[in-house]
């Protein structure tokens, strides 16, 4: 086997891992496609909804729910389309967005999904440290770095399978929906008074940005990635027929996922509706204030339990989802694959700092404001993805018989222009008075206009261009790359190849292996690292009974070979095997490296290492990798 390449599946270790093909008909077959709508939904109830909720609810009453059903209308829509990417075209949003716009253009729109990615983050973060504050009493500065533990959950999970994670999201969702069905029943609110909140009225600016807030919170540009990307771990079969049904079960499977997520935010706005602006408070904008004014408006102290308990479901659940789609992004935009568990301490860290930054200067009460401007950060964000979706699903050439209506992409537009305009309203009011009061505008002048303006040309770049030149096609076609013919070359004879030993059984293997590619014609090192404490101290100087031990066993392997006509030399090396290796492999100038599996995987990859990835990647030469016979 030659060095792994980066692989063209989107997120490959659960890639058509549920199969669904034999599934038999009706409400089985259905019930098999169900659950990656459910992982999306839990974005669409995330943190961040709760403080642009209660924010809406507490100041306006039942008036903004209309801004909650369009959004969710928005939601079902755009995550349909996203799913039709995934399930025709074999390609989440990301993949698609590379393989049609220039370098420039993915990195920046890869920079603002990034973004994106770290604002939800940040909701996550301040959601599930205000939860740990409300149930168990602990501090906020100390909830936030608890939650970087959360950063093994999904390292965790995933090795169950997908169904496993799927259930435990919706675990998860089940509790977020009893606690709030609860809440509901005991705030009572005025029915005829929520049916006016579906009448469309903005009543100031301050309503705008909430407006805009639940936008951005409900209708979340990471998802439109990770739902391209999930609906493919289904494997079905890839006739016009099945892939029908399949864009029409997971259509389904978002009308009935994301209209519980509007039941959860609709839920939100309206307790605090219900509670707060029913009785004057009109300021209650922070999730803490919320919880704590539940048990004297509801006269019971099970209310604020059942949101503290709410509140930290959903943190983990959207900590989950957020993971894998920073994982999307990365690999889609940048084919750059590194550890998930480093992928994810790097979006907590980035979400972290300017969590702890404002609770450490500003307060414990700035967390609410911090959370709703998250979410618009969200919103601005989500032109960027929603655009180039409506132009592949669009795309003729790429969709073929697939191709969203013109009835659909009305609709779709539509949505689109009011993302936009709504976005670019917000962002010009705001640099306009951020300019009025500062005290020195020239900053503002040559920083943050200029970042608006680039913004605004990418954003109409990537709006027109398709229009007017036929965008840049792959040779992806539906669903794999499209086959020519092979022009074979005669392979070179591997002349210098290297072999790492430990001693192990894998030994005998690993030898067979190297001398089957080589011959009596190669010629063979055979490596060894010495990992004892001495030898990471004192290299070859060490004399150890250790050394002495391999040095003697590494003898007897090579007299073995030579005996049976086999040209070899031995090699041993000191300290970190990730880096001794790779010296030695390059200082012998071999063609090939041999080298035998580490036979763990998971949490023991996370304790024990891999030192094959890492020795792949610091050689340039091919890497066989040997596994037991057995495994």
């Amino acid at each position: 086997m030659a060095e792994l390449k980066y692989s063209n599946t989107s997120l490959p270790e659960v890639h058509e891992s549920v199969d669904v093909s034999s599934t038999g008909k009706g409400w089985k077959k259905i019930l098999a496609f169900l659950g990656p709508a459910y992982l999306v939904s839990v974005g669409y109830m995330d943190p961040g909804n709760w403080a642009t909720d209660i924010a809406g609810g507490s100041q306006f009453g039942y008036t903004l729910i209309w801004v909650l059903l369009m959004s969710n209308l928005m939601a079902v829509l755009l995550q349909s389309l996203s799913a039709r990417l995934g399930i025709v075209r074999g390609r989440d949003l990301a993949q698609a967005s590379r393989e049609t716009y220039s370098k420039p253009v993915n990195l920046a729109l890869y920079f603002l999904a990034e973004i994106a990615i770290a604002a939800c983050d940040l909701a996550e973060v301040l959601g599930m440290a205000i939860g740990l504050n409300l149930l168990f009493h602990i501090p906020l500065l100390w909830g936030v770095c608890i939650t970087v533990l959360d950063t093994f959950l999904l390292l965790f999970l995933i090795n169950f399978g997908m169904r496993k994670m799927e259930a435990f999201i919706i675990a998860l969702i089940t509790i977020i929906g009893l606690a709030f069905l609860t809440e509901m029943i005991l705030a009572k609110p005025d029915l005829g008074e929520v049916v006016k909140g579906f009448a469309p009225i903005i009543p100031n600016e301050t309503a705008l940005y909430i407006a805009i807030g639940i936008i951005g919170a409900t209708v979340m540009p990471h998802n439109l990635y990770l739902h391209s990307s999930l609906v493919q771990t289904r494997k079905f079969n890839r006739s016009s027929k099945d892939i029908r049904k399949a864009i029409r079960y997971n259509i389904f499977d978002s009308v009935i996922a994301l209209n519980l997520a509007f039941f959860v935010n609709a839920a939100i706005l309206v307790l605090a509706a219900s509670t707060f602006f029913k009785n004057g408070m009109y300021d209650v904008a922070e999730i803490q204030d919320a919880h704590k004014f539940l048990e004297p408006m509801l006269g019971t102290s099970l209310a604020p339990a059942l949101f503290a308990i709410a509140l930290i479901a959903s943190g983990q659940s959207s900590t989950l989802t957020g993971t894998l789609a920073g994982q999307i992004v990365m690999e889609g935009y940048l084919r750059l694959r590194i550890a998930p568990w480093i992928r994810r301490l790097l979006t907590r860290m980035v979400a972290i700092i300017p969590a702890l930054f404002t609770i450490v200067y500003f307060g414990e009460a700035a967390t609410g404001k911090l959370l709703i401007l998250s979410q618009v950060i969200l919103s601005i964000q989500l032109g960027f993805a929603v655009i180039p979706l409506i132009h592949f699903v669009s795309d003729k050439n790429k969709m073929k018989e697939f191709v969203i209506p013109v009835y659909v992409q009305i609709p779709a537009w539509i949505t689109a222009f009011i993302i936009v305009i709504l976005n670019a309203r917000l962002v010009y009011s705001q640099i306009a008075d951020w300019l009025q009061t500062s005290d020195n505008p020239l900053v503002l002048w040559l920083t943050v206009v200029p970042i608006a303006i680039l913004a605004a040309l990418l954003l109409l770049f990537i709006t027109f261009r398709p229009l007017f030149k036929k965008m840049k096609h792959s040779h992806a076609q539906v669903p794999h790359l499209e086959a020519k013919e092979l022009l074979l070359v005669e392979p070179k004879p591997y002349k210098r190849i290297a072999v790492a030993v430990d001693f192990s059984k894998m030994d005998q293997l690993n030898i067979s292996n190297a001398v089957s590619q080589g011959g009596k014609k190669a010629h063979y090192l055979l490596l060894h690292i010495v990992e004892s404490a001495g030898a990471l101290m004192m290299k070859q100087d060490i004399q150890d009974f250790e050394f002495r031990s391999d040095q003697k066993n590494m003898e007897l392997y090579v007299q073995d070979l030579r005996s049976k006509g086999y040209d070899v030399d031995l090699k041993i090396g000191y300290g970190n095997p990730k880096k001794a290796i790779p010296e030695l492999v390059n200082q012998f100038q071999a063609d090939l490296l041999v080298m035998g599996a580490h036979g763990h995987k998971g949490f023991k990859d996370m304790i024990l290492g891999t030192t094959v990835d890492v020795v792949r990647h610091r050689v340039h030469i091919p890497v066989l990798i040997v596994r037991e016979e057995n495994s």
